[in-house]
């Protein structure tokens, strides 16, 4: 018996994949565009994984990237279908990600104005993250207003919108870490 898990089944040719449950849809569904947006932010948290940083920060990234890929497979079940039990979010996740903004925000200065992204490959990588995480929130909140059945909708929401201000504060403690210039945005009026 091969138990070998194949990369390609075909079964995606014509445009249409299969979400959890095994309810076929086109590649262009909202569920679709909503957790592939998930996905795409967490190989940025990879790309962040991979640059020069602290074994702490990385850690905090990996339970970050298994929270994604949660957070993806609620939005990609079929809930008209009886599904075996799947993982989930729980207010223990967004107290995580709000401790750790206040703990970093402990070494940083105050805000006085925008900053623009820059400065450092990890700092720019943080902010990309964090502008992905923001659309996966809006296409998240869409599925949720059109009554597009989701696990866990408003959790999903509300982690996501946590985990942009953690990505934003993420990129401020780089700047620090690898003393990047942080650049004000000066509004010409």
């Amino acid at each position: 018996m091969n138990s070998e898990w194949k990369i390609y089944t075909k079964t995606g040719d014509k445009g249409e994949t299969s979400l959890i449950g095994g309810t076929r849809v086109p590649k262009y569904h909202e569920k679709i565009e909503a957790y592939g947006t998930l996905d795409e932010l967490n190989s940025f948290i990879g790309l962040i994984r991979d640059q020069n940083i602290d074994a702490r920060t990385q850690a905090l990234l990996i339970e970050i990237q298994d929270r994604i890929f949660t957070a993806e497979s609620l939005l990609a079940a079929d809930t008209s279908v009886k599904l075996k039990p799947l993982p989930g979010l729980c207010e223990e996740d967004i107290q995580l990600l709000e401790s750790e903004i206040d703990r970093m925000n402990e070494t940083l200065t105050p805000l006085t104005s925008f900053i623009l992204p820059g400065g450092h490959p990890a700092v720019s990588l943080s902010h990309v993250a964090r502008c992905v995480c923001r659309r996966a929130e809006r296409l998240t909140i869409r599925l949720v207003e059109n009554n597009l059945e989701t696990m866990q909708g408003e959790m999903v929401i509300k982690y996501l919108n946590r985990l942009s201000d953690f990505l934003f504060v993420l990129a401020r403690k780089f700047s620090l870490d690898f003393k990047a210039t942080e650049t004000n945005w000066k509004a010409r009026i």
